[in-house]
């Protein structure tokens, strides 16, 4: 009996991942179906509460009122653009520019801001009803904020493109070579 080289064994992992994009514009409301977008939906509805609760108060004039009411409001325009970018897929027809990275910085800087604003409208809320429903929503908005920065830190890390279609197929191989 003669000895030979010890059996071998090779594993060969293959994964492909393509990305398919449609250049033209159009309207799709099914994106609001998605937890994305009701994620979105939900942002604006939560700045626009406490925008309105801050609006009806009559220190709505104090720094404090000002500064919820800039914060409030600059969530919920760009929130309503990004979220009108989806629908009528700018986002897929201009996939070049980094979507995800610019949504995962938009929350990351909403949710401090909103901490900050919600802290303070509750610290004013003592006094003041108005800005203790605001705190309340901007708390809320800063939880969403937070989670969405989450969801786009690992969409982006995992290379998923902000919209269009992503597949990704791995393909494992194995060579085994008869012992002697």
């Amino acid at each position: 009996m003669e000895q030979g080289f010890p059996g071998q064994h090779t594993t060969t992992t293959t994964t492909t991942s393509t990305s398919t994009f449609q250049q033209n514009l159009r309207l799709d409301l099914s994106y609001i179906r998605t937890f994305p977008g009701m994620l979105k939906i939900g942002r604006m509805v939560l700045d626009l509460l406490g925008f309105i609760c801050v609006s009806v108060s009559s220190y709505v004039q104090s720094s404090r009122g000002a500064w919820f009411n800039t914060v409030a409001m600059m969530g919920f325009w760009c929130t309503g653009i990004l979220l009108a970018f989806f629908i009528f897929h700018v986002i897929e027809k201009f996939h070049k520019i980094p979507w995800t990275t610019i949504e995962l910085f938009f929350c990351a800087i909403m949710t401090p801001c909103y901490l900050l604003a919600a802290s303070l409208a509750a610290d004013s809320g003592r006094a003041i009803e108005g800005f203790r429903a605001a705190a309340f929503f901007g708390f809320c908005a800063m939880l969403c904020y937070g989670y969405d920065a989450w969801l786009k830190f690992k969409a982006r890390r995992n290379g998923i493109p902000a919209q269009g279609q992503h597949e990704s197929q791995k393909q494992v191989s194995t060579v085994t070579s008869p012992a002697y």
